[in-house]
């Protein structure tokens, strides 16, 4: 779900399949919960609102990390 949302916002949607949303939220998450972490919040911290939230904002900096390295 976060990988969906976010490849919404940052509209890849048409782009990439069901799979790459689904690797997009997994990955996403991760990120998400180190960015978190590393501004002194709590990561992902189960399956709520907060936590969709941080693994879209990871998901979201994942998909800009590969279009700039795309472009570079």
């Amino acid at each position: 779900m976060a990988g969906w949302i976010a490849s919404v916002i940052m509209k890849t949607d048409s782009n990439q399949g069901t799979m790459m949303d689904i690797i997009m939220g997994i990955v996403g998450a991760m990120v998400g919960g180190f960015i978190m972490n590393f501004f002194g919040q709590s990561g992902v911290t189960g399956f709520n609102f907060y936590s969709l939230v941080v693994a879209v904002i990871g998901a979201m900096v994942v998909i800009y990390i590969g279009r700039v390295m795309r472009k570079g």
